[in-house]
Formats: structure tokens, sequence, C-alpha cells
């Protein structure tokens, strides 16, 4: 089923030992990336600098590492102790030297012919763990590799891909187990999150993201109905870890089916929701939900973004969270109570958040038969691309779209493996594709610090560096440096490839690195001499 090829590797390029407890030390070792967002707090942030403001426009590409596929790659890469981690789509891993891009080793992953997966055969990256690299596959499974070879270790199903289920999400290392999210929201899939062992690959603790009948927040869904086993709430993006209070945060996705929600009257707990979960038990400690009875398919599955800052005259834990409903949130992180909310993108679907959070609705916004026209789009104001936090500047960066899309309400019987989505919305309108900025946002206030608008729509996250830098792409395959504190760009280049993935930053050989997935390859960039 799994064929594996590997390279002998040098002295140089010895097996990552990656511990939690490094993880959690993240900005002790800013030339690794070690996990999908660079710490467990989501900043995607690097204390590098050798980049700068000053030198950007001296970037130059070091190396490409070209992949086999016509599937978008959507990797973020791993760096930890002289080896690279990769994912190619749909299910493959490749370790790559990350000061030239030669290949060590690849695990090639045979798949079933026919997999239903929403948006693609994607893959979005790897964990890292002691001796061993994880990954989900499309057929819903998660595999444990030897870091070294690529070696098949052990490998688990975590769900069944014929009903739809699937794994695109990376998966993150905590203590001693693999967190692993699932995908499946619009084949009507029951969410759920999982914990698994990562030594023996035995599973610690499920929690379903939709409560069953009897449970806490089962009283959100028809009483007496089946809804609940086909509501979705998905975990496809990877979440975020607070090692102090031992708490999981994690997005969840749309309830299905997507845009009618005639069956499953009320709020459908725990769809478009932050979840707060302790990471021994999976036992939920605090939720907050951005869309109650969401008909708009707009998933909570942004990263959640870990600070700890000062708020309203007193240290607070603090979670950032740009939605994809057009909202900016900050929240407690140890209760989960709302502090701010407010617009980052033109959204007319809501009047504003009341004071616990809640959406105040406008009339006539709902999904209509005949087609109703609503700023965001489906794909949201900012999607599942990673955003970014500067310690420095304090300031929260994302990718923001500027769009519209017509919601239509249709019919659908739910059939175990095939769509559930209860009709299909105009997404994209020709007379008006919409546009897309980089946006600097001071998270406190709301207030936008600094845009850099883009021709279209991007799909790329972003990177923030020591060096006051902040690093995004474009559809049209510009990879581009811009001053962490205007926003004005200091460098770009074009890749010709799309970007539709996270970059990340690393030291290879005594040089700060700057690498990407654009087309179908790995750019690395570094400064000229």
């Amino acid at each position: 089923m799994t064929q594996f090829i590997w390279i002998i590797l040098t002295a140089s390029c010895m097996t990552a030992q990656v511990t939690s407890e490094r993880i959690s030390n993240a900005d002790r070792e800013p030339g690794n990336w070690m996990t999908y967002s660079g710490n467990y707090q989501g900043w995607r942030h690097s204390a590098l600098d050798q980049i700068n403001r000053e030198n950007a426009g001296h970037l130059k590409v070091k190396w490409v590492y070209q992949m086999p596929t016509t599937i978008f790659v959507e990797t973020t890469p791993l760096v930890a102790d002289g080896v690279m981690y990769v994912t190619e789509p749909p299910s493959n891993v490749v370790a790559l030297d990350p000061a030239t891009g030669r290949q060590f080793w690849r695990y090639r992953r045979e798949l079933p012919p026919k997999i239903n997966v929403c948006c693609g055969q994607v893959n979005r990256g790897v964990a890292l763990l002691g001796d061993r690299v994880f990954i989900g596959t499309v057929d819903a499974h998660l595999v444990s590799l030897d870091a070294k070879t690529g070696a098949v270790l052990w490998d688990v199903t975590v769900a069944d891909y014929k009903t739809g289920h699937s794994i695109t999400v990376a998966p993150l290392a905590v203590k001693d187990m693999i967190v692993c999210g699932i995908s499946g929201g619009e084949y009507g899939v029951r969410g759920f999150l999982d914990a698994y062992d990562a030594k023996t690959g035995k599973r610690r603790w499920r929690f379903w993201t939709i409560p069953e009948p009897g449970q806490a927040g089962s009283e959100t869904w028809p009483h007496g109905s089946a809804a609940w086993k086909t509501g979705g709430a998905p975990t496809w993006v990877t979440g975020s870890f607070d090692p102090e209070q031992n708490l999981l945060i994690w997005g969840t996705g749309n309830p299905s089916p997507d845009w009618n929600g005639d069956s499953r009257p009320g709020d459908n707990l725990y769809s478009d929701s932050a979840i707060a979960l302790d990471a021994d038990t999976g036992t939920l400690k605090w939720h907050f939900q951005f869309v109650p009875h969401d008909v708009h398919d707009w998933d909570a599955v942004q990263v959640p973004v870990l600070v700890d800052d000062e708020w309203n005259g007193q240290r607070r834990k603090l979670v950032y969270w740009a939605h994809r409903n057009g909202f900016a949130y900050v929240l407690d992180r140890q209760t989960g109570q709302f502090l701010r909310g407010g617009a980052f993108a033109t959204q007319t679907w809501a009047k504003g958040l009341d004071v616990n959070g809640k959406p105040i609705k406008l009339p006539n916004t709902d999904p209509s038969a005949e087609g109703t026209y609503i700023f965001p789009g489906v794909q949201g104001a900012t999607n599942w691309y990673s955003p970014s936090y500067s310690p420095q500047t304090k300031l929260f960066y994302l990718a923001a779209w500027e769009n519209k899309s017509v919601y239509r309400k249709g019919e659908q019987q739910y059939s175990p493996g095939n769509r559930y989505i209860g009709s299909v919305p105009l997404i994209d309108l020709p007379d008006d594709p919409g546009t897309g900025a980089i946006r600097a946002l001071n998270p406190k206030t709301g207030e936008r610090v600094w845009e850099y608008k883009l021709l279209t729509k991007p799909w790329a996250g972003v990177l923030s560096t020591a060096g006051k830098l902040v690093f995004g792409g474009s559809d049209e395959g510009y990879f581009f440096a811009l001053d962490a504190e205007t926003g004005k760009e200091m460098w770009r280049m074009n890749t010709g490839g799309i970007i539709r993935a996270n970059p990340v930053t690393f030291m290879s050989e005594g040089k700060q690195t700057v690498a990407v997935a654009a087309g179908s390859g790995i750019f690395a960039f570094e400064l000229t001499q």
C-alpha cells in the first residue's frame, strides 16, 4: 500500500529529536520551524532578523524543489536539526536538505481510486515529535514515519473515507500525543478532534464537535431528529496550544447541510466555534460560537492566536481571531469570554455584535431560492491561510478578501459519501470577482493600521519577523516582503506559480532562509552576498 525511497543522510543531517518542550520554547530556537505555526501560540512569527527592511531587496532564489503533482501545494514546511519536511499532495511526505533542496527520502502513499474531498486532495503539513514524522491522509489515516528513512512505523484508521471523511490538516504534536482534526463538512460527517499516542498510534481521546442527545449542547439541535449525526462541524485547520493552562484551542467548521438550515433548527453547537479542550482528556473547558445556526458556510477554521497582554489595565490571557464572517474577535483564553469584536472587511449580513459577541443579524440575509447577495462571499473575508502576530509591533497581520456571493437555498437529502450542502451558491461573480489585501490590525481596537492591496483574492498566509518584515503571496505568483510597521513593499518576485500556502523562515549554514510553496514547488530564498 505504501512506498518509501531513502538516501543515507550525511552526518550533518541527522534525525530530528523534537520534543514538546522544545516546541513550547520555540522562541529559543528561531533557526528551526518545528510546528505548523512556528510556535504553539499560533503567532507565525520569527525572531530572526538577518533578513530585514534594509536588505530585503537583495533576496534571491536559493533553490527550488519541484513536485510531480498538479494539485495545489498547501504545505507548511517544517525544519528541525538540519532537515526540512514537506507534504506533497495528495498524501506524500518528502525530507529535504534545507541548504540545497536535495531529497533525502520520500514516502509515497497508495490511495483508493475514488476519494471525495470538498476542495481538492490537498495536505497542509506534518507534525514532528521525537524521531518521527506524522501525516494525516486524504483517505482518513494517521501515519507515523521514521524521520531518518521515511519508513512506516504505524498506520491507523481515523475514520471511513467512504462516508466523506478525509484529513487535510497538519497534525499538532502536544506532550506525547499527536492531535489530528478531520475534514468532511460538505459530506455530512459528524466532526471530531482526536489525540493519539505518538509511540503506539492508540487513540487517547476523541471530542465530538456535535454532542449526542443528552449531552451539553445537544439542545441546540432539533429534538428527536438525527440531524446531529450528519451535522458537520469538522476540524480541518491546525489549532493552538497553551501549555500553562494545558488547553488545546481549535476551530470548528460549518454545520451540514451548508446553505439550508431547515433540517437543523437551533444554534447547532459546536459548529463555527472556538473550542478549548483539556489536552490530557479532551474534556471541553469552554467554547465560543462565532456564527450560531450558520447558513453561509463560514467555518471557524482560522488559526487561534494566543497572546498574554494588558487588557483594560489588567494582564489577561487573550485569543485573537479574525473570522471568515468578516469580524475580528478578542476572547479571554481562560474562560472564552468575549472582550471585543468588529468588522475587518466589508460585511452586509449583521448590524454588529452584541455585548456577548453574538451577531445581530440583519433581515433577508439568509440564502433564498432566488439568491441573496451578501458580503463576505462563501470563501469568507479570510479563510484557512494563517495570520501572524508580531510581539515587536503588537500588530495582527492577515490576508483579507473583499468579495460577495449569491447565496442560494435548495433541497438536499443525506446520502453517505455524497455532498450534503443544500444548494450551490454563485461563489465568484463574473462581473465582480472581488479583491484582496494584506492588512495590519491593532487587535485591541480593531483599527486598520495599514493595507497592502492585491489585484485578486489571496490564498496565502503571512509570516512576520524580527527584521520588521511581513511576507505574503498572491494567486498571481508573487512572493513579497512588506515593512511590518507601514506595509510598504520592500521586495517581490514572481515565482511562476500560484501561492496557496504559508511561508516559513529558518537558519541554514549560518544564513536566514525564507521558504514557501508556489505552484508545484518549494522555493527557498536567501540574501545575495
